[in-house]
């Protein structure tokens, strides 16, 4: 691995080989997202509690304070939006030029294994590996399900990964699932954790953010059980501990309510 790499990677995983990344990518195909419609907004009590923030380069652009950042994994697939009949065809959208320019640390892709347009996605991911590898830039695959979430067991997700990095993502985005040991021992690059679809349990997401730490994931790519929450502050700060301070989940509980506990006084 050259010095490129490594240090990007550096800037992305901590060197307790944890991370937390906050994305705030949702709009490139569901547009003005609940929550998210003022981006630089929503970000600004949490943002000093994520390792590294995902988003797209408008949003980077035009809502994030270049003078005090994070560091950036750069959106750089899309091309169809939640109200069209084909959301897993997507497209290179950013350029490696773009990427250098804007000075982000690593990029993401996503993947649509079993889909219509699998093929596809997996030659974008390899072209994308081809070029960033070039320039020292770290590529996070992210395998996304689109509708089909019925999709998402042990076995389907382990292949989506193993493919991935297979074909060279040195990151891979995945959600947790029962057994999902299965799908970290099955894939040779670290992988992160999505936080999929608001729940209505806080206590949920501490349970499996902690379930999948225990069983290899290194961290999470999680933002709408965040920025959606009625408590972002303390639910990013729980989430936190769990990641970078091994807490358990009545610990994260417990910080959770002492933290939106304290908002109220």
């Amino acid at each position: 691995m050259d010095w490129g790499i490594k240090n990007r990677m550096s800037q992305l995983i901590k060197s307790n080989g944890r991370c937390m990344y906050l994305p705030i990518d949702h709009g490139y195909f569901q547009g003005p997202t609940s929550k998210l419609e003022r981006p630089g907004e929503t970000i600004k009590p949490i943002i000093d509690y994520a390792d590294a923030l995902f988003c797209t380069r408008g949003v980077l652009r035009s809502c994030i304070n270049p003078e005090n950042s994070k560091p950036i994994i750069l959106r750089v697939s899309g091309g169809a939006s939640m109200v069209g009949k084909d959301l897993a065809n997507e497209v290179l959208t950013t350029s490696l030029e773009e990427v250098i320019r804007l000075n982000a640390s690593g990029v993401g892709i996503s993947v649509f294994i079993g889909s219509d347009y699998e093929k596809e996605t997996l030659h974008n991911l390899s072209k994308l590996v081809d070029e960033a590898e070039r320039y020292g830039i770290p590529v996070m695959a992210v395998t996304a399900v689109g509708r089909e979430m019925e999709k998402r067991d042990a076995r389907y997700l382990a292949l989506c990964c193993r493919i991935a990095a297979e074909l060279g993502a040195r990151v891979v985005k995945t959600y947790w699932c029962e057994n999902f040991e299965k799908v970290t021992n099955g894939c040779p690059v670290p992988v992160v954790m999505a936080g999929g679809p608001k729940t209505n349990s806080d206590d949920e997401i501490f349970e499996f953010v902690h379930d999948g730490i225990q069983k290899g994931a290194i961290g999470v790519n999680l933002g709408r059980n965040i920025w959606q929450n009625e408590n972002p502050v303390a639910m990013i700060r729980a989430l936190r501990a769990i990641i970078h301070e091994n807490a358990s989940v009545k610990q994260a509980i417990d910080l959770f309510n002492t933290v939106k506990d304290e908002k109220k006084k």
